[in-house]
């Protein structure tokens, strides 16, 4: 067994920096971090963080509280301008581009036959009336004469009644003497003679009563005859009536031919822009072929495809910003007008059926309207646009 102590350990006493030698720092781990932190790259990198983290926010936010679509486009009343009647093109006042006002020429078809059928027809009115009033002075005249013959006879029934009426008198005075010439002669107090003269007075009256009756029923008959001239005036009146209605007739038809010459100028209903033309001078249309196409620039709006599961979200009313693709750096306002009540496949051509019991849900589109508030520049209808609707 080895007893031998070990030495003892030596003492080492801490060594002094030799003269000239700087002292040596420890470094912080801080430091170490902000170090790396303050690299360019690690600058860049946490921009670019923050960036995303205020972007994603801003995404956030703006998908709570806007509905968006890009299923979007420009809409107008699109007219379509044909002719009521056929006929070759004269005259083509516009060009596609062209802005019209309302009621200006856009089209004249040729209207020479049309015109002649009107002259004709109002020289038929002309016609007619002229010999309405030939029958209206011919009643006059006759109503004249009617009346005339109706007084003289008239009078002359009269003078005839009162003749009657003396001579009736006269005839009862001759009877009367006549009676007392026959009492005075069966008493001898008149002769024969005395007595036949009473009796051929009697006789005379009575004749002259006769004679004045024939001639009171003959004035009486001319009386009647003149009342028959009264009654053919209602007959001339029934022509005068006739001739009126036809004349009502000739003009609801010059009425109508003179609205067939207007339908062949053919003028513009809006103020608008020419979209299309179809046709050339010279051609022929035939009544209901289009000629031209055009739409009024004041009064478009945006259509948007809405998804079914946000429609719930829509108001009327609600602001709405527009992006337009053709004006990116423009900004367009407007307002939701209305909601579509059925969705677009509804008006679907080409129907979609589902005969072998698959089912594929789909989210269906709700159209919306949007009217335009602020149009800083103009629209053409089909533009592509983006909408953003503010659901607050």
């Amino acid at each position: 067994m080895d007893q031998s102590v070990p030495p003892p350990a030596l003492k080492t006493s801490p060594v002094s920096p030799a003269v000239g030698v700087a002292p040596r720092v420890r470094v912080s781990r801080t430091s170490g971090i902000m170090r790396v932190l303050m690299r360019p790259r690690s600058i860049v990198i946490g921009l670019l963080l923050i960036a995303a983290v205020a972007y994603g926010g801003r995404e956030v936010h703006l998908r709570l509280t806007h509905v968006y679509e890009y299923d979007a486009r420009v809409t107008a009343d699109i007219v379509t301008v044909s002719s009521r009647a056929e006929g070759w093109i004269v005259d083509l006042a516009v060009r596609e581009g062209q802005r019209v006002e309302a009621g200006q020429t856009l089209v004249k078809i040729d209207d020479r036959a049309a015109r002649l059928r009107v002259d004709g027809l109002r020289a038929q009115i002309e016609g007619v009336r002229v010999e309405r009033a030939r029958l209206r002075a011919e009643r006059k005249l006759d109503q004249n004469q009617a009346d005339a013959a109706m007084r003289t006879r008239a009078s002359t029934i009269t003078v005839r009644e009162k003749a009657l009426a003396a001579l009736q008198a006269d005839l009862d005075f001759a009877r009367l003497e006549l009676d007392r010439s026959r009492t005075l002669f069966a008493s001898k107090v008149v002769n024969e003679r005395q007595l036949q003269m009473a009796q051929a007075a009697v006789t005379k009256f009575e004749i002259q009563i006769l004679q004045l009756q024939a001639e009171h029923e003959q004035a009486e008959g001319s009386l009647g005859e003149a009342r028959v001239g009264h009654d053919r005036l209602g007959v001339i009146d029934a022509q005068i009536e006739a001739l009126t209605h036809q004349v009502a007739v000739l003009a609801a038809q010059m009425r109508q031919q003179q609205v067939d010459v207007e339908d062949r100028t053919i003028k513009s209903p809006i103020p608008a822009v020419i979209d299309r033309t179809f046709t050339l001078p010279g051609e022929y249309v035939a009544a209901g072929q289009r000629i031209l196409l055009l739409h009024n620039p004041d009064e478009v709006w945006v259509e948007a495809n809405i998804k079914e599961t946000q429609v719930g979200k829509l108001k009327i009313g609600q602001t709405v910003r527009v992006s337009v693709d053709a004006y990116p750096s423009e900004t367009f306002v407007g307002r939701v007008a209305r909601v579509g009540s059925a969705t677009t496949a509804r008006f679907a051509l080409l129907p979609t059926p589902n005969p072998s019991g698959n089912f594929t849900k789909i989210t269906q589109r709700v159209p919306v309207k949007i009217d335009i508030v602020q149009m800083p520049k103009p629209l053409t209808p089909g533009m592509m646009v983006e909408v953003e609707i503010d659901i607050r």
